[in-house]
């Protein structure tokens, strides 16, 4: 069974796609009782994602199709690799394939992207981390397609965890009152993270919860976010972090790409959280091929 928000992902795409007048060329061309098959393939490496969406969609247009997966989500591509093969109604088949493409497509670019990300930092304890500049209502599948090329998860969405952020600090009058109020206000189930732009931000975030360890209360923080911030100034910020009375988490932001993860990785941080994962991916190359 697909999930609500695949389901509706696919049903919007396939109206854009077929519209109240279905497939023109298809039913003009191709006889409504012919049948085929026809093969999905990888032209270039990769990793795999994608899978549920693309079944979804050809079940969607034609539950009688039949795709048949050589690869699994999180798998590597070879270029040329046969990924599936769908056998059924010629004219189900093309009349599913673009949507279905589109989605393996994109999917399979994070998946991709990630993976490199991931194979970049291997040694060191960093994960790499998304973010949610997501393309609107295809976020879950974007997240699930991180976890699939080795990545992990944010938050999903602005209810599952508070992370305040520069804007947040801004109009909330400064830091230390936004302190105040998240040790006010903030349950002991919910995660706290707190971005920081600079060292001293940092030493007075570090102070306000040292006073609260002191006084015999829960800290405020729990993770910590250096935004920004090039690979020494992580690793001085990180040591001070490791001194801290309690446990912090130390995240690390802002315009991360392949040329500077790894130092950032060796600074010490926990997590390298990239938006490029999601928000400027190339799409995967796929091609559908007729079996003849």
């Amino acid at each position: 069974m697909i999930s609500p928000s695949l389901e509706r992902v696919i049903q919007t795409a396939l109206e854009e796609d077929l519209g109240l007048g279905g497939d023109l060329t298809t039913r003009v061309t191709v006889p409504g009782d012919a049948v085929g098959a026809a093969y999905l393939v990888s032209r270039e490496t990769g990793v795999l994602s994608g899978v549920d969406a693309a079944s979804a969609t050809f079940a969607a247009v034609d539950p009688e199709l039949r795709v048949e997966w050589a690869k699994q989500a999180g798998d590597k591509l070879a270029p040329g690799e046969r990924v599936a093969t769908i056998t059924g109604s010629a004219r189900s088949i093309l009349s599913a394939e673009r949507t279905a493409l589109n989605l393996l497509g994109r999917l399979t670019g994070i998946a991709s992207r990630t993976s490199v990300f991931v194979d970049l930092v291997d040694g060191t304890k960093a994960r790499i981390v998304d973010t949610r500049k997501t393309t609107p209502g295809l976020r879950e599948l974007e997240k699930r397609a991180v976890l699939d090329g080795g990545g992990t998860n944010h938050r999903f969405g602005l209810y599952d965890a508070i992370l305040v952020k520069d804007n947040h600090i801004g109009l909330g009058g400064g830091l230390v009152p936004v302190l105040e109020r998240l040790a006010a206000h903030s349950g002991h189930l919910v995660r706290v993270e707190v971005e920081v732009d600079t060292t001293e931000q940092l030493d007075t975030l570090l102070a306000f919860d040292a006073q609260r360890v002191a006084d015999r209360l829960a800290p405020a923080v729990h993770a910590v976010l250096l935004d920004n911030m090039e690979a020494w100034q992580v690793a001085t910020c990180v040591s001070r972090v490791r001194r801290h009375t309690a446990p912090l988490v130390v995240e690390v932001s802002g315009g991360v790409d392949e040329t500077t993860v790894q130092d950032l990785a060796r600074s010490g941080a926990d997590a390298i959280s990239v938006g490029a994962l999601t928000h400027s991916v190339r799409c995967h190359d796929f091609g559908l091929d007729l079996e003849v």
